[in-house]
């Protein structure tokens, strides 16, 4: 990441941070914007700035870089009902809908977006689209047994599917145990319908259409910081 991004990435998480107080139970997301919004939390919270926080990470990655960093973990389990979600996303159109899942936790951010009570979103302007699709396909995460089906159904969506695989050339398996297929659509006319489609394809976990989930993007530019509210 050169200088520019990460300080855009930076200031985006700081505007977020503005919106702690004491005693919150906070979804902490993954990729690199989260993980600056967690190590800002971290010195705040080692400061004496902001109390009795707690936070639920979306990603083995994350709980490991909090537990680092002396940021106090829970789970849903123990804490349902979350305050504030804060997570980046992969693309952000107008209606605040998102692809989400380059990073491989979506299927835990989408869990922890929808257990809160306010999901905010932090990126940089590189991120903003007129249609989702234009820039990176969309993730899907399945059970691996379910490729075959998953694959061709997605094909007759129109979409275009990849397994995703690591830098040695194994499949990529999420912290679900699963496996992720990239799909490559046209520019996205109808989330809400296409998410719905792929959500009802056997052996679907979950995919990287955020649809009506985010409560406010915080925007990172060159000329400051500026909201999105839905």
């Amino acid at each position: 990441m050169d200088s520019d991004g990460a300080t855009l990435k930076q200031q985006a998480a700081a505007a977020a941070l503005e919106h702690v107080v004491d005693g919150m139970v906070l979804g902490l997301g993954s990729g690199s914007t989260a993980e600056a919004f967690v190590t800002a939390l971290a010195a705040r919270h080692a400061a004496g700035h902001v109390r009795d926080i707690c936070g639920v990470p979306t990603s083995e990655r994350t709980a490991a870089l909090a537990r680092r960093l002396g940021v106090p973990l829970t789970t849903l389990e123990q804490r349902p009902r979350l305050d504030l979600a804060i997570d980046g996303a992969d693309e952000v159109d107008p209606a605040l809908q998102l692809i989400k899942g380059r990073g491989g936790a979506l299927l835990r951010e989408k869990v922890v977006a929808a257990s809160a009570e306010r999901f905010v979103v932090i990126v940089d302007d590189t991120k903003l689209v007129d249609r989702l699709g234009q820039r990176m396909p969309l993730p899907v995460e399945l059970v691996a047994f379910a490729t075959p089906l998953v694959a061709r159904r997605l094909q007759h969506l129109g979409g275009t599917p990849t397994l995703r695989r690591t830098s040695a050339g194994d499949p990529f398996i999420t912290d679900e145990g699963h496996v992720i297929l990239d799909t490559q659509f046209a520019p996205i006319d109808d989330p809400e319908a296409l998410a719905a489609h792929i959500a009802a394809i056997p052996g679907v976990a979950a995919h990287g259409l955020f649809v009506a989930l985010a409560s406010a993007v915080i925007i990172a530019e060159p000329t400051g910081v500026r909201w999105r509210r839905r």
